[in-house]
């Protein structure tokens, strides 16, 4: 799986947000991280202040996206999921209120071609026949074609 820090640093980017920003959106939803800490988060790595944020920060994070940006979490059941590039393809929808249309644009400005199917079985749950796990590639060609977008998207 691509590194969440890569994930979290392109998501703060997209959205504006310095290490304070970050920390206020983690606050949000009470998760309550010291500035040292996101700030480590958002360093390069091999730097001395980097430090890896996790599966458990990065998916706080896409939830405080969510709240962010739509002011809603409706997670559907209150267990934690495991994160996969496919959640990490969803919540970033959830949040950014994502239709099919400006899926494809943000593929598009990347230069991937993407059917119908293709697209769908990205968003459907692991234990349906058609589901397709996400690989790395696609979620940083994504990730990519969301900054190229950002303006008429974010």
């Amino acid at each position: 799986m691509v590194k969440t820090n890569q994930i979290l640093k392109e998501l703060a980017q997209i959205l504006g947000l310095d290490a304070k920003g970050v920390r206020k959106l983690y606050q949000a939803i009470g998760y309550d991280i010291p500035l040292a800490r996101v700030e480590g988060y958002l360093s390069d790595p091999g730097s001395k202040e980097f430090l890896d944020c996790g599966y458990e920060a990065l998916g706080n994070f896409l939830d405080a996206m969510i709240l962010y940006k739509r002011g809603e979490i409706k997670n559907g059941t209150d267990e934690p999921q495991r994160l996969s590039n496919n959640l990490i393809l969803k919540k970033i929808r959830i949040a950014f209120d994502l239709k099919e249309t400006d899926l494809y644009a943000i593929f598009d400005a990347v230069d991937l071609q993407i059917t119908k199917s293709e697209l769908s079985s990205l968003f459907r749950k692991e234990e349906h026949k058609k589901f397709r796990a996400c690989p790395d590639s696609i979620l940083l060609l994504f990730l990519e074609g969301l900054k190229i977008c950002e303006e008429r998207i974010v």
